[in-house]
């Protein structure tokens, strides 16, 4: 099995940055893309930077020039670098990792993390 471990969240004050780390333990096989999504209370979660094996980046327009994510492939290591951080940023923020972990997977499969609370005070 794959466990995924983020860190780095905590509280800032609105303009401040964070930057959160994913790190994967277990065996895997191969990685589709790794990707950070946050839910906020009441809310649906939702989508915040995804990376490709290839290193193509996506992200909605709410944290487009403000967010970026970055891999390391050695160590299955996904950041999420966070700047000029809004109140509405406020979330638990969620690693996910899409892949197989054996070669007799057909389909990738979607694992998530726990999770870590950032909170950004105005």
């Amino acid at each position: 099995q794959v466990q995924l471990v983020e860190s780095g969240g905590g509280s800032v004050q609105a303009g401040g940055s964070l930057r959160l780390s994913c790190a994967t333990s277990g065996s895997i096989f191969s990685i589709n893309a790794m990707g950070w999504y946050r839910q906020a209370p009441g809310k649906q979660r939702e989508l915040v930077a995804r990376i490709t094996s290839s290193g193509s980046t996506t992200y909605p327009d709410s944290v487009k020039g403000r967010f970026t994510i970055s891999r390391d492939n050695a160590k299955n290591t996904v950041y999420l670098q966070m700047n000029s951080l809004k109140p509405e940023d406020t979330a638990v923020y969620y690693c996910n990792l899409i892949g197989k972990l054996s070669t007799t997977e057909i389909y990738n499969r979607s694992y998530w993390g726990q999770g870590t609370q950032v909170t950004v005070s105005s």
